[in-house]
């Protein structure tokens, strides 16, 4: 599976953005995914993830009310709406992909390259 990021940018706090994450090679559909970020001298860290059927979803707790995970399967593209930006959420966010197929919870074995966003205060 190949991932591809975008819709990073810079936004003011409280503002929203709507990352998008197109996945091509062989059956994207039967993939969960995932979304993970780095802040600048930061470890990376998970954000959230949606299952391949999208029936299940989990986030980081700092994100939870604020962000929200979707796929659209026949489009191959997995989305990450964050709303009521802060700035803490400054980081660059990368999409990822389970290693398995239909499987539940992820084991994260591919990745994409990242898309930065930036929260002024």
């Amino acid at each position: 599976v190949q991932l591809q990021a975008s819709g990073g940018g810079l936004v003011q706090a409280g503002g929203s953005l709507r990352l998008s994450c197109a996945a091509s090679g062989r059956f994207p559909s039967a993939y969960a995914f995932g979304w993970f970020r780095q802040a600048p001298g930061k470890g990376r860290e998970f954000v959230a993830a949606i299952s391949w059927n999208a029936e299940d979803t989990f986030y980081k707790d700092s994100v939870k009310g604020r962000f929200t995970i979707s796929r659209d399967s026949a489009k191959n593209t997995v989305y990450l709406q964050a709303t009521n930006l802060k700035p803490e959420d400054t980081a660059v966010y990368y999409c990822a992909a389970d290693a398995k197929q239909y499987n539940w919870p992820p084991e994260f074995g591919f990745w994409g390259q990242g898309t930065l966003v930036t929260v002024s205060s």
